[in-house]
């Protein structure tokens, strides 16, 4: 009965993450192929609002460039391990909740892992700033990591279900 449960739990969370991450995935690589191919042909500075601007960037480091002068094989392993220790988390998670905000973030991290290998770094679109101080520039792929953590963080806020003990 416990193992049923326990194999039902898993795929159902499985059936739900993995489909997340591909489609973030997707919608990661769709974007960049946009900006690259047909928006930013050439590439320039494109102010949308007074706050944000479409804009062309290569990071080859991780977040906020930090690393750049690493080897990318190197961040591509440790990128590569880490969405399979998101997806191993994935089938070990109790709540619908936990597998999809996993699967932003394993999907966004493939997204960058694709970049990499492709590219040799990241390709970084959306720019935000505030006067004369722009945040780093980041792709949708940053953007579901971000929601995924975010997701993560706020479910650990919310009240555990508590579940009864089974008699046997």
């Amino acid at each position: 009965m416990i193992r049923e449960y326990y194999r039902e739990t898993l795929f159902s969370v499985l059936r739900l993450g993995l489909p997340i991450a591909l489609l973030w995935f997707a919608v990661d690589q769709a974007t960049k192929w946009w900006i690259l191919n047909y928006v930013m042909n050439p590439p320039r500075v494109i102010p949308v609002t007074g706050f944000f601007n479409l804009v062309l960037g290569r990071n080859t480091g991780v977040s906020f460039g930090l690393f750049g002068e690493a080897r990318p094989g190197v961040l591509v392993a440790i990128a590569i391990g880490m969405v399979l220790a998101l997806v191993v988390w994935m089938g070990r998670a109790e709540n619908r909740l936990t597998a999809s905000a996993l699967g932003l973030i394993a999907g966004g991290a493939i997204g960058n892992v694709v970049d990499r290998l492709r590219h040799g770094g990241v390709t970084d679109f959306l720019d935000f700033y505030i006067g004369q101080w722009h945040w780093p520039s980041f792709n949708m792929a940053d953007v579901g990591i971000v929601c995924g953590a975010g997701l993560l963080l706020l479910e650990s806020f919310l009240p555990v279900k508590q579940t009864e003990p089974s008699r046997t």
